[in-house]
C-alpha cells in the first residue's frame, strides 16, 4: 500500500506541478464520486471485480493446480516444462506470492469502492443486490488469502496474526496485520450480512444467494463451527440436492451444462483465456505434454465404475512415455485447447461440507446418507455404505479428495485438519509408478510452509507489516 504513496509522491516532485494543476481531474481517470452516478455506472463496477478473477494468478490463473501441485495429488512430469516447481518443491518465498496477494486486494478495493457508494442509490432490489455481491466477493477473496497466508482458524492461537481485513479505498493506510480469528469472523460477518441482500438468480458466472449460502458452509467448516455449517449448506443445497447424474457429470467440464454448479467463472471465446487447461497440459501434435499428472496412489483409487476417473484422467502416451494426464480444464469441443469456464463452488462440496459437519456433530446417519447420495451419482454399479465413527469421517474425506481433485482444494484441507503432506517417494509420473519420482516427501503438521509468505514488496513498503515466521 505505502509502495503507491511512494510512487505518486515521486511524481509529484518531478513534475513540480503547481496547486492549481493538481487540482484538476487527470484526464484519464474519473472521480470515483462521479463513477458511481448511475445503476448503469455500479453494474460495470460489479463486473469489474468478477473481472479481477480471472488475473492469471487466481482462478482462471493459477489457483486450479497450486492447492494440488503443494500436496499429494500431483507429481510433477518429467516431460513437461517444470513449471511451479518452487511450489511443488516448498521452496517459495516474498518474491513468488506478489501477484495473488496484489490481485486479491484488487479485488476487494473494487468491492470496497461499491460498498462505499452504494448508499447514494434509493433503497430497492437493485442497491440490495449489489451491496450483497460486494459483500459476498470481498468474503470470499478474504478468504481464499487466509487459506493462503494464515493458519487457520482451529489451529490459531488468540496471538497468530494474519493479513488486514480492508474494508477502504483509502490509499493512505498502512494496513497492518490482524487477528486470525477475528480476520474469520469477519468473512463470515460479510457473508451473512449478504446473504438477505443478493438476488436468487444473478445469472451465470456471477454470485447469488445459494452460491453466498455455499461459500458460508465452507467458512464456518474452516472455524470448525459445525451447527451453522449444516444450516448454510441446507439452505445452499435445498430440500433435494442437485446432484449431476453420471450421464450430466462429464458435460459439467466441458461447459455444456451448468448442473451442480453455484459459482464459476466465464472465460468466453473472446477472453481466449486458456491458462487453466495450460496449467496441466499443453497438446503438442495431437499428443497431450503435461505439466504434472495425477500422482499413481491416487489414480489407482479412481475405479472403472466411477465416473470422475474418465471425466478427470487420460492415460495415454506423449514421447513414448504412458502418463496419466489431467483432463479437466481440456475445454470445450470445437475451440481452443484449456479454454473453460473455472468452477469455483459445486453443490457436491456443499454436499461433503454438511457430511463432514453432520458427522462431526454426532450424526452418523445423516452423514451416511449425504455421503451415499453423492456416490450414488458417481459409481455405477453403486453399493451403499454403512459405516460409522471414524471409518466414516475418514470415507467423506476420501471422496472429497476424489470430488474435488484438481480444483485446488487439497492442500488447504490437509491445512486445515492440521494434517501434513505425506508423498510416497516409490513411484514416479508413469501411468505404471515408474519414472522421475518425489524429490521433497514430506511436510510435518504444523510446518510454517503451510503459511505461504507475505510478498517481500509489501514487507519493505510497509515496515509495520511483519513477515509471517520461518521465512
Amino acid at each position: 500500500m505505502r509502495k503507491i504513496i511512494i510512487i505518486l509522491a515521486a511524481l509529484i516532485s518531478i513534475t513540480g506541478c503547481k496547486k492549481t494543476e493538481l487540482d484538476l481531474t487527470p484526464f484519464n481517470q474519473i472521480e470515483t464520486s462521479k463513477a458511481f452516478g448511475t445503476e448503469s455506472d455500479v453494474t460495470l463496477a460489479v463486473l469489474g471485480m468478477y473481472q479481477g478473477l480471472r488475473a492469471n494468478n487466481y482462478v482462471n490463473g493459477t489457483w486450479n493446480i497450486i492447492g494440488d501441485v503443494l500436496a499429494d495429488n500431483l507429481i510433477i512430469s518429467s516431460l513437461g516444462r517444470q513449471t511451479l516447481t518452487v511450489y511443488g518443491d516448498w521452496r517459495y518465498n516474498g518474491d513468488n506470492t506478489l501477484g495473488f496477494f496484489q490481485t486479491g486486494y484488487v479485488i476487494t478495493r473494487r468491492a470496497n469502492a461499491i460498498l462505499e457508494n452504494i448508499d447514494n442509490f434509493p433503497a430497492g432490489a437493485f442497491k440490495d443486490n449489489a451491496k450483497g455481491e460486494a459483500l459476498a466477493l470481498r468474503a470470499f477473496v478474504y478468504l481464499d488469502m487466509a487459506r493462503v497466508f494464515s493458519k487457520t482458524f482451529e489451529n490459531a492461537t488468540a496471538t497468530d496474526s494474519t493479513l488486514s481485513y480492508i474494508t477502504s479505498t483509502d490509499a493512505k493506510q498502512l494496513p497492518q496485520k490482524e487477528a486470525v480469528r477475528g480476520f474469520y469472523a469477519k468473512v463470515i460477518a460479510d457473508l451473512n450480512a449478504a446473504l438477505p441482500l443478493i438476488a436468487v438468480n444473478n445469472g451465470v458466472g456471477r454470485l447469488n444467494k445459494a452460491a453466498v449460502s455455499g461459500f458460508l458452509s465452507r467458512a464456518y467448516l474452516y472455524t470448525g463451527d459445525m451447527t451453522n455449517c449444516i444450516t448454510a449448506a441446507n439452505a445452499a443445497l435445498g430440500s433435494t440436492p442437485v446432484l449431476p447424474s453420471r450421464t450430466d457429470f462429464p458435460s459439467i467440464w466441458t461447459d455444456q451444462t451448468n448442473n451442480g454448479v453455484l459459482f464459476k467463472v466465464l472465460n468466453t471465446t473472446l477472453d481466449n483465456i486458456n491458462t487453466p487447461g495450460v496449467n496441466y497440459y499443453q497438446t503438442v501434435g495431437g499428443l497431450i505434454r503435461s505439466e504434472y499428472v495425477c500422482e499413481y496412489n491416487l489414480r489407482q483409487l479412481y475405479l472403472p465404475s466411477d465416473v470422475r476417473t474418465t471425466s478427470y484422467i487420460q492415460t495415454s502416451i506423449y514421447n513414448g512415455v504412458l502418463q496419466n494426464h489431467v483432463i479437466k480444464y481440456a475445454g470445450r469441443p470445437g475451440q481452443v485447447a484449456g479454454l473453460v469456464d473455472v468452477k469455483v463452488l459445486r453443490t457436491a462440496e456443499v454436499l461433503l461440507n454438511r457430511a463432514e459437519a453432520y458427522q462431526r456433530s454426532g450424526n452418523d446417519a445423516l452423514a451416511l446418507n449425504d455421503l451415499n447420495l453423492l456416490r450414488a451419482n458417481r459409481y455405477s454399479p453403486y453399493v451403499a455404505l454403512n459405516l460409522s465413527g471414524t471409518a466414516l469421517l475418514n470415507e467423506i474425506r476420501a471422496e472429497r479428495r476424489l470430488e474435488l481433485a484438481f480444483e485446488g482444494d487439497r492442500f488447504w484441507d490437509l491445512k486445515r485438519r492440521n494434517e501434513g503432506v505425506n508423498r510416497d517417494s516409490r513411484w514416479g509420473d508413469r501411468a505404471d509408478g515408474t519414472g522421475v519420482k518425489y524429490i521433497f516427501t514430506t511436510l510435518a503438521p504444523g510446518d510454517f510452509k503451510f503459511q505461504l509468505p507475505y510478498p517481500s514488496t509489501e514487507i519493505n513498503f510497509n515496515l509495520g507489516f511483519k513477515q509471517n515466521p520461518g521465512y
